[in-house]
């Protein structure tokens, strides 16, 4: 029964060890089959923290959050502090920038004929939600409001 349920929890999306350690334990699986079955998995290679915490943090671009904002998430899904540390050092030290540049650059179409005032609090308040620092918000909303003022003073062409 223990497998099975670590099992289904699997196809749905990947799992760290603690996830499925709690799923078990709210099915009343006892402690003994729970290790045995987890042991199991990650022998086979289903469970991997590490792949996990790899995969994870290469999603969060899609999901334009911050670097920080993704170490969160994965502290709460039980991810060891070690083998997050060792994922991050393989990651590039500006991806949180870029990441917030691609979202900004999305984001700032929407404000589009707002008082720049107005444009600046509500793309920093975006970026900020997603856990950038202070130091990304204030830089890359600078540099995307400026360029979307830039497009808005180009004349447009006469037909």
């Amino acid at each position: 029964m223990a497998r099975e349920i670590a099992l289904r929890q699997l196809t749905v999306r990947a799992r760290t060890r603690v996830e499925l350690e709690r799923a078990l334990a709210r099915k009343n699986v006892p402690a003994a089959a729970t290790q045995e079955v987890l042991d199991r998995l990650t022998d086979v290679g289903l469970v991997d923290d590490a792949v996990f915490a790899r995969d994870w943090l290469a999603a969060g671009e899609r999901r334009h959050k911050s670097r920080r904002a993704l170490l969160a998430e994965l502290a709460t899904k039980g991810v060891e502090r070690d083998v997050v540390e060792a994922v991050v050092a393989e990651l590039d030290g500006d991806n949180d920038y870029v990441v917030a540049r691609g979202f900004a650059e999305r984001k700032a179409t929407s404000l589009r004929g707002l008082d720049p005032q107005v444009q600046y609090r509500r793309l920093a308040g975006a970026l900020a939600r997603r856990g950038f620092s202070a130091s990304v918000v204030a830089q890359v909303s600078r540099e995307v409001l400026a360029e979307l003022a830039d497009l808005d003073d180009v004349p447009e062409l006469a037909e």
